[in-house]
């Protein structure tokens, strides 16, 4: 690799006003919320052209019947209008009140039946009765409304069992295409970062729309940068079948993905959660992996081997494909109360933890540019630090600490990750140390 990538100033983390900068990520979180998205549709385009509003997106279309790898890209789906109404012509239900108040996908209704009926096709949350709860249909015709417990307790203690309510879902399913939009960020190289969001959920603020305006907000950021070492390419997917298109579509490049991240659930309070890449967990830990570990220093954060489960790092780490991507969340799916309900609003995400998550993906993008191996020039004891003006004892101690650990490691063999990891200073902090001995000559570019 020719040395002049190898960036002479480390990367500076820059002092952001985290308090505007969650507040801006917020609005923006805010206006993605109420979008009705769904793995198809006109919601995923206006979803993706705000986006597209933005940073440069590239959109893409497959057509419905498309073979992608094992799956097929199923039919286009628009829903209109959609509603549960008694016999005096009062909603008890109604899509216009939330998009999560019917099952995506659903096929046209338009019929009375009783209560005991329509049972079958009503989901609620008994344990947590006063929310919505988020369902799906997309690979098996049918229907079905989400209500709160409350509110079908409450149409229980109004209506018997066999009294009729007029059941209309106004929707189809056509031949059409799935949608998904790239962005890509030309380094000096051809070696990528693939960073990937996926965009497919209705009315959920955490999951998904945080990762969504993150994401955007980091292309911003990546194209302040000078002289990038990677190719930044940001991937803005429906899950699960956005993924698989994208990947049988790219199949022949793939060799091109050196690290990368699934991110989603990065606008609650709760602490980070790093998933590792698929490679990291089975053998020993890949530089994605160690580089997110030390973006993560210093922050609350629990890391975990790679499962089978869970977003589309599984479809990246599919063991065909078994690519250097992890996943970034704050708190895991699942694992939060408001998880794919209406209780994921505006609410649960706080400006503060967007703005740290922004902070934590800048950190990894600091470490994959700024990491190099050097030689130390002066190995036959320590140089003198001193007369070159590099020697201050009045200093932070951790900055005569990292000189001497990139010192004493620049022997062709390790990278300053690894001297970070082994010191357990901070990157940043090693990474502005190799610059000074490089400034005085004391390194070179192994």
């Amino acid at each position: 690799m020719p040395a002049t990538i190898y960036p002479l100033k480390a990367p500076r983390h820059r002092e952001r006003a985290s308090r505007d900068v969650g507040a801006s990520l917020h609005r923006f979180v805010s206006a993605l919320y109420p979008i009705h998205r769904c793995i198809t549709g006109e919601g995923l385009r206006a979803t993706l052209q705000m986006i597209g509003q933005r940073i440069p997106l590239s959109i893409q279309e497959v057509p419905t019947g498309t073979k992608v790898l094992d799956w097929v890209i199923p039919k286009e789906w628009e829903i209109r209008e959609a509603w549960i109404a008694k016999e005096d012509g009062s909603r008890v239900v109604e899509l216009l009140n939330s998009p999560l108040h019917v099952v995506q996908y659903s096929t046209p209704v338009d019929e009375w039946m009783t209560l005991k009926q329509l049972r079958s096709n009503l989901h609620t949350l008994p344990r947590t009765p006063d929310l919505i709860p988020y369902r799906t249909s997309y690979y098996e015709e049918g229907w079905g409304f989400c209500l709160s417990q409350r509110q079908l307790d409450r149409l229980e203690s109004e209506v018997g069992e066999n009294e009729r309510l007029k059941v209309y879902i106004d929707s189809r399913l056509f031949h059409g295409s799935l949608t998904y939009g790239e962005c890509v960020i030309p380094g000096e190289t051809e070696e990528e970062v693939l960073l990937s969001a996926h965009v497919c959920h209705p009315a959920l603020a955490n999951d998904n729309a945080s990762s969504m305006a993150v994401a955007t907000e980091l292309v911003g950021e990546l194209q302040k940068r000078k002289n990038l070492r990677y190719t930044y390419r940001i991937l803005f997917a429906p899950g699960t079948i956005g993924a698989i298109a994208w990947l049988a579509r790219n199949r022949r490049s793939l060799d091109r993905v050196k690290h990368g991240l699934v991110l989603a659930n990065l606008g609650d309070s709760g602490d980070f959660t790093y998933k590792m890449t698929r490679r990291g967990t089975l053998d020993s830990l890949l530089t994605t992996d160690r580089a997110l570990r030390l973006a993560l220093q210093g922050k609350g954060h629990d890391l975990r081997p790679f499962e089978p489960s869970g977003y589309d790092e599984r479809q990246f780490g599919s063991p065909g494909f078994d690519l250097p991507i992890g996943r970034l969340t704050r708190t895991a799916h699942d694992e939060y109360i408001e998880y794919h309900t209406s209780g994921d609003n505006l609410d649960l995400v706080r400006p503060h933890a967007l703005a740290e998550s922004l902070e934590t993906l800048d950190r990894f993008v600091d470490v994959l540019e700024g990491d190099a191996v050097y030689l130390n020039t002066q190995p036959f004891g320590e140089p003198m630090l001193g007369h070159r003006g590099l020697y201050d004892g009045d200093a932070d101690p951790d900055v005569q600490r990292a000189l001497l650990w990139v010192l004493n490691l620049s022997d062709g063999e390790y990278s300053l990750l690894s001297i970070a990891e082994r010191s357990g200073l901070p990157f940043e902090t090693v990474r502005a140390a190799a610059d000074r001995l490089l400034d005085e000559r004391l390194l070179e570019v192994a």
